[in-house]
């Protein structure tokens, strides 16, 4: 009797313990890229979007908000009068600022 016990018992730990790990998974996750799609999630979540709705909502969302990041990418390297490898290393590490947040 204490054997099926104790197995029923640590069963359940092992279900609770993985229940928990995979509602944190999606935070932890959550790197730098992830940044827009985290607004782009909680706007799709407002407009109670769901499945393949949602999907695409998001990566209009994720494509729109990139798209926003480059102009002011490009509008700050001509305020520096950049061009050539200079003006794309320049755009680079910009966008990738603007995706850490």
């Amino acid at each position: 009797m204490k054997k099926n016990l104790l197995t029923a018992l640590v069963l359940a730990c092992a279900a609770f313990s993985t229940a928990s790990f995979a509602a944190d998974a999606p935070a932890a996750a959550g790197s730098a890229p992830m940044a827009a799609a985290g607004s782009c999630d909680a706007k799709a979540a407002d407009k109670k979007l769901a499945g393949a709705a949602k999907a695409s909502f998001v990566k209009k969302c994720e494509k729109d908000s990139g798209g926003a990041a480059k102009a002011s990418c490009d509008s700050k390297a001509a305020d520096k009068k950049l061009a050539g490898a200079a003006k794309n290393s320049f755009t680079k590490k910009c966008l990738s600022d603007a995706a850490m947040g």
